[in-house]
C-alpha cells in the first residue's frame, strides 16, 4: 500500500490552474496590456489643441491690427463656444454675409441659418453690434455734430447699413448743433418706408430742436436717392423752414456706400 503524498506537496507539484476572474494578472501580462492601451498623447489631441491660448497671446502682443477678420470673429466666438475649434464657424459666417460688419449687422434669423450658430452665438454677435452702436453714438453726443461729420456717417453706417428693412432715422440737434436725440421714426419694407413730414417737424418741436439730420437705408445696397426721397426731403425742409428748424442733410446709407442729398444739391 502506497503512502499518501502530503497535501502540501501534492498541490505544489500540480500543474498551475487557470486564473479565476478574481485573481489579479501577473505583472508581465499587466505591463503588456498597459503598453497596448497607451498611445502617444500628442496623437490623441485635436489639431486645434492650445490654439486659443496661442491666439490670445498673439493678440496681447500685436493687437487687432495683426489679425484677419476671421481671426477676430474666431476670438469673439470663444465667449459662446467654450470648447472646440471656432475657426470653421467664423469663416462660414464671413462667407455667408461677406464682411465682419455684415455678420454683426445680420438679423438673428439669418445668423441661425449658418450651421453651428445657435442662440448663444447669435446673442453675443448682436450684443457686440449693439455695443458698437452705443460707443459711436456716445462719441458724437459729446461733440458738435456738424464738425464731426465723419463720425456721424460712421454711426449711421454701423446702425443702418446692414438692416434688412428700410429705417427712417432722425438726429435732432440743438442750437449748438449738439445731438439732443437719435430716433428711428419709421421701419418699412425692403424698399419703402412711410414718412410723414409734419410728424417729423412736430417731433422736432417737442424736443426743442433747432436742426435735424435725416437718414435712411437702402437694403439693396445702392445709396442712390430715389425721386420719392428727394421730394420728401424738400417737403420736410420747406415745412421746417417755416418753424425755424433747419434740415442740415438727408443721408442715404447702403452697403455699397452712402449719399448726401445736400452734397448732391438736391434740396
Amino acid at each position: 500500500m502506497s503512502e499518501e503524498k502530503p497535501e502540501q506537496t501534492f498541490f505544489f507539484n500540480e500543474p498551475s490552474a487557470k486564473l479565476s476572474p478574481k485573481q489579479p494578472p501577473v505583472a508581465a501580462d499587466s505591463a503588456v496590456r498597459n503598453a497596448e492601451q497607451k498611445s502617444d498623447p500628442e496623437e490623441e489631441l485635436p489639431h486645434y489643441h492650445g490654439h486659443r491660448e496661442r491666439i490670445r497671446q498673439r493678440f496681447q502682443k500685436v493687437g487687432h491690427a495683426g489679425f484677419a477678420d476671421y481671426e477676430m470673429l474666431e476670438i469673439l466666438l470663444y465667449r459662446s463656444i467654450k470648447q472646440g475649434d471656432t475657426k470653421p464657424l467664423a469663416k462660414a459666417l464671413l462667407s455667408r454675409f461677406g464682411s465682419l460688419a455684415e455678420v454683426l449687422g445680420a438679423p438673428e434669423h439669418l445668423l441661425r441659418e449658418v450651421k453651428g450658430c445657435g442662440p448663444a452665438v447669435t446673442f453675443d454677435l448682436k450684443l457686440v453690434a449693439a455695443l458698437t452702436h452705443r460707443m459711436i453714438r456716445s462719441d458724437i453726443r459729446e461733440k458738435t455734430v456738424l464738425s464731426s461729420w465723419s463720425k456721424v456717417m460712421d454711426y449711421c453706417v454701423a446702425a443702418m447699413a446692414y438692416e434688412s428693412r428700410e429705417q427712417f432715422r432722425i438726429l435732432f440737434l440743438d442750437k449748438k448743433n449738439s445731438l439732443i436725440a437719435d430716433e428711428v421714426q419709421q421701419v418699412g419694407t425692403v424698399d419703402h418706408t412711410p414718412v410723414y413730414p409734419r410728424e417729423v417737424i412736430a417731433r422736432a418741436l417737442q424736443l426743442a430742436a433747432s436742426g435735424i439730420i435725416l437718414a435712411h437705408n437702402h437694403p439693396s445696397g445702392d445709396p442712390t436717392p430715389s425721386k420719392a426721397d428727394i421730394e420728401m426731403t424738400r417737403t420736410i425742409a420747406n415745412i421746417g423752414a417755416q418753424m425755424g428748424i433747419v434740415v442740415h442733410d438727408h443721408i442715404i446709407i447702403g452697403k455699397n456706400g452712402h449719399a448726401s442729398l445736400k452734397d448732391l444739391k438736391l434740396f
